[in-house]
């Protein structure tokens, strides 16, 4: 395994405070313990609506909001009060969007501890993903194992997704840069090349276009998050591959993302009437996107859009005790208090901006506190919620183990970063 000198950020690292390295590590090593023993398949938050049953009867509170809600009670009623029921619905299945965040975390891992055999977990995770690429696709890509029911429709087991595509191009991207093993450049060309070709534009303004979440337009327009993962994929392609193609379908995506900050800062979810609500971790998805094409191109206008994210994110998306909250105002009735997802997310957002914004850095030395105390269970696991009554402790690698597993291993890597700046300085 060749040795990767660490990048420095254009911004410099804030001193890490009560970001206690041996702690996390001691923290990601219990949980990759668990992740031994456990194995690498998981239940996930849409287990309850997995089956065609449930899937029918989601679709239905969609198109029958009165008499969906009777019918979809008692699957809330279980995921509110007895989520481990979860198992008597559907099956246990391996996520793509998972097993490229563990191929990330691992590769981090590895760098940091100079670590073969973090570096050959994180190529079997590879190697799974070129396994589990969607079927009948010349590119790869990649999607959900399971029939997803959503407001405009259902989207297909094996439908590629631009919200998990961008995720696997920077797994294959991260191991490239240790080992500069070709198949994996040649597989990143493949992933860059579907997500210019197989998603559909629509102009929304003279310098603006939204993509589609799927390559079936039909199914969801105007996700916000969506044109973001879009916008950084194609930008870092763009560099990779010195392929103007990609930055120029990347810049009318980012330039929809831009235009579509609202006043206050915040993004909705979507922009397309019916998805305006404003939650935690799709807030993170978009500014994550901002700040690496911010860092790769120096863009001013992202620049602009991150400060004001930012001052909204850590106004509206905490608590009075510095706890994440998973919706600026809530659009429905929730069963839960907080949400695993938030914290990754938190963390993943915060190492890309450390140093940057005070209030944010002491944020996310809180949330990584809570995680290690609160949230990670004796068995090296993470909760993956807390509910209005105890907890829901069922792990789901989508929801979001894998996540959280990368952000602490990031964090691990970026305080090697800071201690590389450091001793430049010193």
């Amino acid at each position: 395994m060749s040795t990767v000198p660490a990048v420095v950020d254009t911004h410099p690292i804030a001193k890490t405070g009560s970001l206690q390295g041996e702690e996390v590590l001691r923290g990601v090593n219990r949980f990759i313990s668990w992740l031994d023993r456990y194995g690498e398949t998981s239940w996930d938050f849409q287990t309850f609506y997995a089956s065609d049953l449930c899937r029918n009867i989601k679709q239905l509170y969609y198109r029958q909001p009165l008499l969906g809600t009777v019918a979809v009670s008692p699957i809330i009623f279980c995921e509110a009060f007895l989520p481990s029921a979860r198992r008597l619905f559907w099956k246990r299945q391996r996520f793509p969007i998972a097993d490229a965040h563990y191929a990330m975390g691992f590769a981090f891992l590895s760098r940091h501890l100079n670590s073969e055999a973090h570096y050959q977990r994180a190529r079997h995770f590879l190697q799974v993903l070129e396994e589990t690429r969607c079927a009948g696709h010349d590119r790869y890509c990649w999607g959900y194992p399971f029939n997803w029911g959503t407001l405009r429709g259902t989207i297909w087991q094996g439908t590629p997704l631009i919200t998990t595509v961008p995720y696997v191009y920077e797994a294959f991207r991260e191991v490239h840069a240790i080992d500069n093993d070709a198949r994996w450049r040649e597989i990143m060309r493949s992933i860059a090349e579907h997500g210019v070709e197989d998603y559909h534009d629509f102009k929304t303004s003279e310098l603006a276009s939204s993509c589609s979440y799927s390559p079936f337009p039909e199914q969801s327009v105007g996700v916000v998050n969506a044109n973001a993962y879009r916008a950084f994929m194609l930008t870092q392609a763009a560099i990779d591959f010195s392929d103007d193609r990609y930055s120029k379908v990347a810049s009318r995506n980012l330039h929809f993302v831009l235009e579509s900050q609202n006043a206050d800062g915040s993004w909705h979810y979507a922009n397309d009437g019916t998805r305006h609500f404003v939650d935690h971790f799709h807030t993170c998805f978009v500014m994550k996107a901002l700040a690496k094409i911010e860092a790769l191109t120096g863009n001013a206008e992202c620049t602009q859009a991150i400060e004001r994210g930012v001052d909204f994110y850590v106004r509206n998306l905490f608590d009075e005790h510095g706890v994440p909250k998973p919706f600026a105002k809530p659009p429905r009735l929730i069963v839960y208090r907080r949400e695993l997802y938030d914290y990754a997310e938190c963390i993943n957002l915060g190492m890309l901006l450390r140093g940057r914004f005070e209030k944010l850095d002491l944020l996310v030395d809180g949330v990584v506190n809570q995680v290690l105390t609160i949230w990670q269970r004796p068995n090296g696991s993470f909760r993956s919620r807390q509910l209005l009554f105890g907890w829901d402790n069922v792990p789901m690698h989508r929801w979001a183990q894998a996540q959280l597993f990368r952000s602490l291993s990031l964090l691990l890597l970026k305080s090697d970063q800071h201690k590389n700046i450091s001793g430049a300085r010193a």
